[in-house]
């Protein structure tokens, strides 16, 4: 028996169809489509606007996808991962309302919360899971209903975010030179001032005076969070480069997290890597967190081929951040969204 590793062997994505543009915000705060263009590269974003549904039914729809477009039987699934930032609840855990609603009846599922960087940590998890040679298929979704903590008056955050889910199957493989080969996460702590919501934990319980105050809201200070975020993304990049031997020309793809436009072209810039290599969606999709990437991958899948090296790298709150380094193991051409 050789040795195991976990490949990607579909990808699904789900965002809603309501469009929420720049020109129908510039009606709701004080700002312009050319100020949102310029400084975060976001021209439009998807909102879940349904009254009672919550990020279990963004998560479902993307693993529905996934699970009809890979044709896996639901019964050989092992394990449901949601990683999210808005859970439908405290609890349960929203992946195991998503279980439910898919039918996997031999499977355990549970939450990932690590903001921003969920998915990337999320799928080495599933990785490690799978190299240990106990499971054999493990479904990673990334998942927010961002709007749900979004201020609409706050100018300087609601232009940023977007509601979306992307689904991913892992599986084993005893194939050699694809898959997940390595990564390098890395969590300093340091975040806590400059990216939050104040209020609705076990610090600061819901209350009258926390709804009054719209402390149930995000709160980020957004230059801070831009320079950590270059500056520990741009390092994990070259890291992850250097661990492996690999130079610019040896990077197939990178696909970050999706948050700012300029975080991104400064991030690859640094890495030394065109941007002609980089997997791009804000404009249409805006900053949905724990979804960005497989939503990137979703976007992209057709162009992706087997044996491509691609990078994921992403910063979030708790200056969770990271990179990994992955070699694609199909051609994304014989799938169609």
């Amino acid at each position: 028996m050789g040795k195991i590793n976990a490949v990607i062997t579909g990808v699904g994505g789900y965002v809603p169809d309501y469009i929420l543009n720049n020109e129908e915000l510039s009606r709701m705060v004080d700002t312009t489509d050319e100020w949102i263009t310029t400084r975060v590269g976001i021209k439009e974003r998807r909102i879940l606007t349904e009254e009672g549904l919550g990020t279990s039914y963004l998560a479902r729809k993307a693993a529905k996808q996934l699970i009809q477009k890979t044709g896996v039987d639901p019964d050989t699934i092992d394990a449901l991962i949601v990683t999210t930032t808005t859970p439908d609840y405290k609890f349960p855990s929203t992946a195991s309302i998503v279980l439910g609603k898919l039918g996997l009846k031999n499977a355990f599922a549970f939450d990932f919360s690590a903001a921003c960087c969920g998915f990337l940590y999320s799928l080495d998890v599933a990785a490690s899971m799978i190299q240990s040679g106990r499971f054999k298929k493990i479904i990673v979704i990334g998942a927010d209903k961002m709007s749900s903590l979004v201020d609409y008056t706050d100018r300087a955050t609601c232009v940023l975010f977007g509601d979306g889910a992307g689904a991913v199957l892992v599986e084993a493989t005893e194939e050699e030179n694809v898959g997940v080969q390595n990564s390098y996460l890395r969590t300093d702590g340091k975040g806590l001032p400059f990216l939050h919501m104040k209020a609705g934990g076990s610090v600061c319980p819901p209350s009258r005076f926390t709804v009054d105050h719209r402390m149930h809201y995000l709160y980020q200070e957004g230059r801070t969070v831009f320079r950590y975020a270059v500056t520990d993304m741009s390092n994990d990049v070259m890291k992850i480069m250097e661990m492996n031997n690999l130079t610019a020309d040896d990077v197939n793809w990178v696909i970050p997290h999706e948050a700012n436009l300029r975080i991104i072209e400064a991030v690859t810039k640094r890495a030394g890597i065109p941007l002609d290599k980089v997997v791009v969606n804000i404009d249409h999709y805006g900053n949905t967190s724990a979804a960005t990437i497989p939503l990137a991958l979703w976007d992209a899948e057709s162009k992706l081929k087997k044996g491509d090296n691609i990078i994921f790298t992403a910063f979030g709150a708790g200056f969770v951040h990271g990179a990994s380094f992955y070699k694609w193991a199909y051609d994304g051409s014989a799938y169609g969204k």
